[in-house]
């Protein structure tokens, strides 16, 4: 018997229980039958709260693997967010070296167009001269060609 049969019957022999007289609700049992109950319900509580026990054991087991389980993986959300941090500024650190070595570029490129460009027009300054020069002495050649004719 389940200690819910047991249980019942114990209801049943309670209710069918005769009622002193004068005593305001209180009733005559048979003494032995309810004994024999209490005795059964304690034969078979033992199984019962075993698996009571047994369910709370594995509640407990459940809830400690889940615990566990999301301890993991917030400890590998928070590596992998340090892991993209971590990227995040090794890429802005590189962009910024790349900003630094373009405008390096740029400054050294402006500077060696300007060198060039001066340069240059030295040498074409000295090259106009050297024309210039040569200009005169062709038309005096042509002057003294033309009064020798």
């Amino acid at each position: 018997m389940s200690i819910e049969e047991i249980l019942e019957i114990m209801d049943e022999t309670l209710d069918k229980a005769m009622q002193v007289p004068f005593s305001n609700k209180k009733s005559l049992v048979d003494v032995e039958k309810i004994r024999e109950l209490v005795d059964e319900v304690r034969l078979n509580l033992p199984n019962e709260v075993k698996q009571a026990k047994k369910l709370v054991q594995d509640r407990k087991s459940i809830i400690e693997d889940a615990k566990g389980e999301a301890e993991a993986i917030i400890k590998r959300a928070e590596d992998r967010a340090k892991q993209l941090v971590s990227q995040q500024e090794i890429t802005r650190l590189a962009q910024q070296r790349s900003n630094e070595i373009m405008a390096s570029a740029q400054q050294k490129s402006k500077e060696l167009r300007s060198t060039t460009n001066d340069y240059i027009d030295e040498t074409l300054s000295k090259v106009e001269e050297l024309l210039s020069h040569d200009l005169v002495n062709i038309k005096k050649a042509r002057n003294a060609l033309k009064a020798g004719k």
